[in-house]
């Protein structure tokens, strides 16, 4: 199997895990503000990215989990601080559930919704793939115009118009072509985080959940003060201005989120 992934810095390791559609990427305007004390690993999910999905790999948070740990176990990281962004960052929370992280860091993650935001959540990113897909490669030629990228990417980041050509183009290519996307979208059934969650060792360890107050994919109204009430030893913060993927909105405030709960 082939995983795609970048290692950098030194010192205690930080895992950066993307979310459904995404790619490692996404994390570049915070890895070198991590590495200057950290090693960094951000990796493509297989199924995404350049990683290629296995057989017998199940792509839910579960599954993923699971598939990370053997991972990060042989590159040599053992119960490292694992830092992901909505369906990567239930599958850092299920790593600490499970006791094989030292610290996490979710970034909006998912299943802190009831059936109508699981729905609202499923459709919008399902339709995106589906749109993307069938306009192809149209879509990433109108992406070299400022109020497209601003209108298309709107959805993911609270400050579209920050978004330059090439990371627009890589972002909606990675959402369109990722062929782990229909088995990863459903795995999004069913799960939930509730007040009757088994915790495991996530009160043992430091979490923290950072919501980008301009979320409208998780809506940070409801799902964040879900969170809260779901994970009440965990720290929680909300990302002011920032959308669903924060990295490119705040990468300074990101950054200081996460070396926080080292």
């Amino acid at each position: 199997m082939t995983t795609s992934y970048d290692r950098t810095g030194s010192g205690s390791p930080v895992v950066l895990v993307h979310g459904i559609g995404s790619r490692r990427q996404v994390f570049e305007p915070i890895v070198d503000r991590l590495a200057a004390d950290h090693e960094v690993v951000s990796i493509d999910l297989p199924g995404f990215g350049r990683s290629k999905l296995p057989a017998g790999l199940t792509p839910d948070p579960v599954g993923y989990a699971t598939w990370l740990r053997d991972f990060t176990t042989d590159l040599g990281l053992t119960r490292p601080h694992v830092v992901g962004n909505s369906l990567g960052g239930a599958i850092a929370l299920e790593l600490g559930r499970r006791g094989d992280a030292a610290a996490v860091t979710a970034f909006s993650p998912i299943g802190f919704w009831d059936s109508p935001g699981e729905t609202w959540c499923r459709t919008l990113v399902g339709g995106a793939h589906s749109v993307l897909q069938t306009t192809w490669p149209g879509a990433s030629a109108a992406t070299r115009l400022a109020p497209v990228r601003t209108l298309v990417m709107s959805a993911m980041v609270g400050r579209p118009w920050r978004i330059d050509v090439h990371e627009a183009r890589g972002a909606l290519d990675a959402l369109a072509h990722g062929p782990g996307f229909h088995d990863a979208l459903d795995g999004f059934r069913n799960y939930r985080w509730s007040e009757d969650s088994d915790l495991g060792d996530l009160p043992r360890i430091p979490v923290t959940i950072a919501w980008g107050t301009r979320d409208v994919l998780l809506p940070h109204r409801t799902q964040a003060s879900r969170a809260r009430t779901t994970l009440t030893d965990a720290t929680h913060v909300s990302l002011p201005g920032c959308g669903h993927v924060p990295f490119s909105d705040d990468p300074d405030l990101c950054a200081r989120v996460i070396r926080t709960s080292t």
